[in-house]
């Protein structure tokens, strides 16, 4: 094996190889025997398709070509499609009306064309009409307006007959199974899903409409999450009253069904994402996590006894089950994700589809090891750690590797230890990673989720800084060589690490980041609006914290080189926010890059710029540490580098 310096070392995984891994899969759903799941295909533009496996077993796309399942409310989107007897409804990312699409037949528009977007979307039973989360945005020049409203499946195109409004945000309509009763989810600002949430139940007349609601759960300090009713007409939901969000369901009060001190449930961020399902009336399907480790198992309903089930799959965002089987996503620490179906009497697993056909031999793979370290404030922090890794070559002698720091998005959000390409891209070319689980991450109870509140800019910083210290105390990496990195909220992470604990990393790479809290809370999009409300304080009561956790005014404190990456069509973290700190940074004197795509918003879809990105990315890290990456030399342009 012969000797080389860290990050010089040559890989088959490419950046083009994480490119075609980088096919989202989402949405799982059954119809019968029938399974569906949406595509986002990076090699397609990053469209979103809806997949159909048949129960011949054929797999084929479902909607036509051209076509891009996907909504924009809450800009993040989700659930954007439903589907009941072969017919799928759909909304079209490209003029967000929701289509009604048969079997064998064209794609129908059941809502008129306008400024209204829709998720989340339910079939009625009994009548035939949808009942779907929609944004209302004919005002102009106010937030939208959120509602839950009828569609009616035979008359002409029609935005909606509102059946439920007042709250700022809903989600997770559903029927009971006669038709009789429907439940939703409901919040208002500032609180975010995870922080409190409203479970909501109500009656239906004859002609559909609302009667005799009442809040049944939830509240500004209980986040409740995915009711659903189980096929007898119980309410079944997830809550997380005794600081782990475990499972309930009402019968002559709220009743917990399986006390523990895991997680049955997950930030909210998309819509229909999900964590269990029936199998039948007595029996669960469920995903938990404990530990920051996910884990899949059955629940009996009259016991509340977990079943182990496929010890080695962790389950991703959406599980779906018939009678005999699980349906989910889910993945593995050496096989890429990939929608597969788990046996329930056996736990044999059968993959469906993978994300990525890539054939990478698995000793280039980095294994996570989870740890634990201590913080201030503490007590501890969690993340994976995966060491360099590649059978070709070592490191020189005496070499420890450059190690690079993950924080991140969210910041309510988790790392978890499937495996990922992009990972593995860096650790078989040498570098040592550390993804970190920073106070505020979901996965380990409520209690370690607030340990961000009102602290964002200091708590999750410290937890990354720690990190790389612990390591580096272990001779795991090397201390003159740390880096960085963070996609939106863990940009913001990022470039607050690197402004106030400028010791600490040697460089940095921002995707969309924030760099003036301020000014993302004056421009930014409603679902997130008052989200630093919680994260840092009320504005503009507490102006004057959100500018001393702003990177972009303490600028004289960087000391080292950093590359921002930034789409032109974001608006989340619009692109003024890196555009403005690449600048400061430039006229400061130091090395930065700053890399944009027009037509990419908050995360990018397109093979080619993920692409690019990771290769500029590694060849700016070779730039300023003085080695040369293997592989393609992209076309980059590094200002000051001459004084690094």
């Amino acid at each position: 094996m012969p000797a080389a310096p860290c990050g010089t070392w040559t890989s088959p995984v490419t950046a083009r190889v994480v490119a075609a891994a980088a096919t989202r899969l989402s949405g799982v759903t059954v119809d019968g025997e029938d399974i569906y799941w949406v595509e986002g295909r990076p090699a397609e533009g990053g469209r979103s398709v809806i997949v159909k496996r048949g129960a011949d077993g054929v797999i084929a796309d479902a909607t036509p070509p051209g076509t891009n399942a996907r909504t924009r409310v809450h800009e993040y989107g989700g659930a954007a499609y439903a589907v009941a007897k072969a017919t799928i409804y759909y909304t079209e990312f490209a003029d967000q009306r929701v289509y009604e699409l048969a079997p064998g037949g064209v794609p129908k528009p059941i809502t008129p064309a306008g400024t209204w977007y829709y998720a989340d979307a339910v079939l009625d039973p009994i009548r035939r009409r949808l009942v779907t989360v929609r944004e209302d945005h004919t005002i102009d020049g106010s937030q939208a307006v959120t509602t839950l409203v009828a569609l009616d499946l035979d008359g002409p195109a029609n935005p909606g007959q509102v059946l439920v409004s007042g709250h700022d945000f809903y989600s997770n309509p559903r029927f009971s199974p006669d038709g009789s009763r429907l439940s939703w989810l409901a919040w208002r600002h500032p609180q975010m899903p995870w922080d409190g949430t409203e479970l909501w139940m109500a009656t239906l007349a004859r002609d559909g409409s609302i009667e005799r609601p009442r809040l049944v759960a939830g509240g500004d300090s209980e986040s409740i999450f995915q009711p659903e009713w189980s096929p007898d007409g119980t309410l079944y939901f997830v809550s997380d009253r005794t600081g782990w969000w475990n499972l309930y369901r009402l019968r002559e009060g709220v009743e917990p069904i399986c006390p523990t001190e895991a997680d049955f449930g997950r930030p909210l961020w998309q819509l229909g994402t999900s964590t269990w399902a029936f199998a039948d009336n007595n029996r669960l399907v469920v995903s938990y996590v404990r530990k920051g480790r996910w884990h899949l198992a059955t629940l009996d309903l009259a016991t509340g006894t977990l079943a182990p089930l496929a010890h080695d799959i962790e389950p991703g965002e959406a599980v779906a089950a018939t009678r005999t089987h699980a349906v989910l996503l889910a993945g593995t620490t050496s096989a890429p994700d990939a929608i597969v179906r788990v046996d329930l009497s056996t736990g044999g697993v059968e993959t469906i589809r993978p994300a990525s056909e890539a054939r990478v031999d698995r000793r280039f793979f980095s294994t996570a090891e989870a740890i634990e370290f201590p913080t201030d404030p503490g007590p501890t922090a969690h993340a994976f750690y995966y060491p360099p890794v590649n059978p070709d070559f070592s490191p020189l002698a005496g070499e420890r590797p450059p190690l690079i720091v993950i924080s991140h998005g969210g910041p309510t959000a988790m790392s978890h230890a499937r495996l990922n390409l992009e990972v593995q891209y860096w650790t078989s070319r040498g570098f040592a990673l550390v993804d970190v689980n920073y106070g505020g991450s979901t996965g380990f109870g409520r209690a370690y989720r607030q340990r961000l509140r009102g602290q964002w800019g200091i708590v999750d910083v410290a937890d990354c800084v720690n990190a790389a210290r612990w390591l580096a105390a272990r001779g795991l990496a090397d201390a003159e060589r740390v880096i960085i990195r963070g996609r939106s909220a863990g940009g913001y992470t990022t470039l607050a690490a690197l402004t106030f604990h400028p010791s600490a990393f040697r460089a940095g790479a921002s995707y969309y980041g924030i760099a003036d809290l301020e000014r993302l809370a004056l421009d930014t999009h409603k679902f997130e609006s008052r989200y630093l409300d919680g994260l840092i304080g009320p504005y503009p009561a507490d102006r004057r914290t959100y500018r001393e956790r702003s990177p972009i005014h303490f600028v004289d404190r960087l000391s080292c080189p950093i590359i921002f990456f930034q789409g032109l069509d974001d608006r989340v973290v619009p692109p003024n926010q890196s555009q403005l700190m690449a600048d400061s940074v430039r006229h400061k004197g130091l090395p930065v890059a700053l890399v944009t795509f027009a037509g990419e918003q908050h995360g990018f879809r397109r093979a080619e710029n993920i692409t690019r990105c990771l290769e500029a990315e590694l060849f700016f890290y070779g730039a300023v540490f003085g080695f040369e990456p293997a592989g393609p030399r992209p076309e980059l342009t590094i200002d000051n580098l001459a004084g690094c």
